[in-house]
């Protein structure tokens, strides 16, 4: 005589308390992911070493009179550049994981279906962190000097990271859409070097062309960086684009959070 075993069927209706505990545990799997594979560092790491190295000695004398005065500028602006940069690896996380089947066993699971897309946002704040943390420590040994306070200070790091929180559901949106990883991180490139190198990051927007300096002087990482210096330099009015990039960033948040939702249910 056999016994059937009973099988819990997912539970029907997930209220958003536990949606965001799920979230939050699959965010918790993605920062021990990035623990076991220290190497999923390497952008956020090399790269902001790279460029500012790069830039700084090859370009300041020439661009800001002297390598002090350069870096001052550059690094409050490569700030902004570098977490935007490094909201791009989420997309790119969530297509592999996709592509190798890892979403059709969230499926069968008693989730929040929006969980793993939730958690994997949140995961990339480790990213930011550390991003943020070695350019600025290399920039201090470079030269750079924090020019406020610690409430400034503080508050620069935290509209950095919620600048690429913001930003980077458009990556998950192209994320869902390319079929391969490596076509996502394509397209998602093509669309992120016009837009921080036609910004002031790396110079004053009065020696551009009239058609790019128009662009550059509304652009979201140009109004971000002038945030960043005024936040990092002082003495800089920053008011009027701290407004424009709370406003791109809301934008961004509008019209990329429903696309790269529906996007994902599409294709799981």
């Amino acid at each position: 005589m056999t016994t059937a075993t009973a099988v819990a069927a997912p539970p029907r209706h997930i209220s958003p308390v536990q949606g965001a505990k799920h979230a939050f545990s699959l965010a918790w799997r993605g920062i021990l992911k990035i623990r076991k594979n220290p190497e999923q560092l390497a952008d956020v790491t090399l790269m902001p070493i790279i460029f500012l190295l790069m830039f700084t000695y090859l370009f300041g004398n020439a661009l800001g009179g002297s390598i002090e005065n350069y870096l001052q500028s550059f690094v409050p602006g490569l700030v902004v550049m570098n977490v935007l940069q490094a909201s791009l690896s989420v997309g790119t996380q969530l297509n592999t994981d996709i592509t190798k089947g890892v979403f059709d066993r969230f499926r069968a699971m008693p989730i929040a279906r929006s969980a793993p897309l939730v958690g994997a946002v949140l995961a990339d704040l480790v990213r930011y962190v550390v991003c943020l943390a070695v350019l600025l420590v290399v920039a201090t040994v470079m030269g750079f000097r924090v020019q406020t306070g610690p409430g400034e200070f503080i508050l620069a790091i935290l509209l950095a990271v919620a600048f690429g929180l913001c930003f980077c559901w458009g990556s998950v949106f192209v994320g869902m859409l390319m079929k391969s990883p490596g076509a996502a991180q394509g397209l998602m490139f093509v669309f992120i070097m016009p837009l921080t190198f036609g910004s002031n990051v790396f110079l004053p927007t009065a020696t551009m062309p009239g058609w790019l300096k128009a662009w550059a002087d509304i652009s979201p990482v140009s109004l971000m960086s002038d945030v960043m210096r005024g936040l990092l330099n002082g003495g800089v009015a920053y008011g009027g684009s701290l407004l424009g990039a709370l406003a791109w960033m809301a934008g961004a948040v509008v019209v990329f959070f429903p696309l790269a939702t529906w996007a994902y249910r599409k294709r799981v």
